[in-house]
């Protein structure tokens, strides 16, 4: 069984997103800041503004840092909190953001991108590998989540949010995908499914935007274990940790009035809990 979330970074984010444990810390953003986390080991927060909505930053192979952000995939250096454009992504569709991604074993980069205002499904999710941007070919959403990788590199996890659906994909050895399978569906009274992580025993982890809670679902899509939180939305669970047992949770005020906000002082702060299992190392992209 899990332990019960604690706060560990006290930032109040508008929409916490992201968490990536990369080289002993724990990297996270605030879409709507912009800006993005640093929490170290010693438990001190660093911050970095951005210069655009961005939803998640990334290692790359041989060192560095990339950051999806609304105008696409840029590299991000910490030590001066520069950005520099690298990849554009949807150059035609302006009021879209990316919003989540994941590193493969191969180094692919897979990610998602979103309607800003969440009206328009015109969310795609994305492969960037062998420097190029290549559309997987899975239907548009409103609001992309994800994707997630199975420990071994051959299932591909997506959500749909509003329609509450994480689905399924083999991944071929061309970087193509097998035809897209339900996984798991969420009854919206639940909560919305949000980013999910996968397990180093191939278990599911969702965070439930307005669920006031965390999922975990076993390779079959059986439920299996939820984690309370003293939060409504839940966005993203991370492993990290000497051992990758220690599992982050982002939260986000986003959505909640005056009075939510008052019921809920610790909305949209960092959280931890033991996970009592451990995740998987985060990969690096290789361009």
């Amino acid at each position: 069984m899990t332990g019960t979330p604690e706060v560990v970074a006290p930032v109040g984010a508008m929409l916490g997103e992201g968490p990536v444990w990369i080289e002993g810390a724990l990297w996270f953003v605030d879409i709507k800041a912009p800006c993005i986390y640093r929490l170290g080991d010693d438990g001190e927060v660093a911050r970095w503004a951005a210069p655009a909505p961005v939803g998640w930053v990334m290692p790359i192979a041989g060192g560095g840092l990339a950051a999806g952000l609304k105008t696409g995939l840029h590299r991000f250096d910490p030590t001066d909190g520069s950005f520099s454009a690298w990849v554009e992504v949807e150059p035609g569709l302006p009021g879209n953001r990316l919003n989540d991604a994941v590193v493969g074993p191969d180094g692919s980069l897979w990610f998602g991108s979103m309607d800003d205002s969440e009206e328009q499904a015109s969310g795609r999710f994305y492969r960037f590998a062998d420097g190029k941007v290549s559309d997987i070919g899975l239907p548009s959403a409103i609001v992309t989540n994800g994707p997630a990788i199975s420990p071994n590199g051959r299932i591909l996890y997506v959500t749909d949010t509003f329609a509450g659906t994480i689905g399924q994909a083999e991944i071929n050895d061309d970087g193509s995908l097998g035809p897209l399978r339900p996984f798991v569906t969420i009854d919206k009274s639940d909560g919305h499914p949000d980013g999910p992580t996968v397990d180093a025993d191939g278990c599911v982890w969702t965070g439930l935007f307005g669920g006031w809670s965390a999922r975990r679902y076993d390779p079959a899509g059986a439920l299996i274990e939820t984690v309370r939180f003293p939060v409504a939305n839940i966005t993203k669970i991370a492993f990290g940790g000497a051992d990758l047992r220690t599992a982050y949770a982002t939260t986000a005020k986003l959505a909640l009035d005056a009075a939510a906000l008052d019921a809920q002082p610790l909305a949209g702060h960092l959280f931890a809990f033991d996970a009592g299992v451990p995740g998987v190392p985060v990969n690096a992209i290789r361009s």
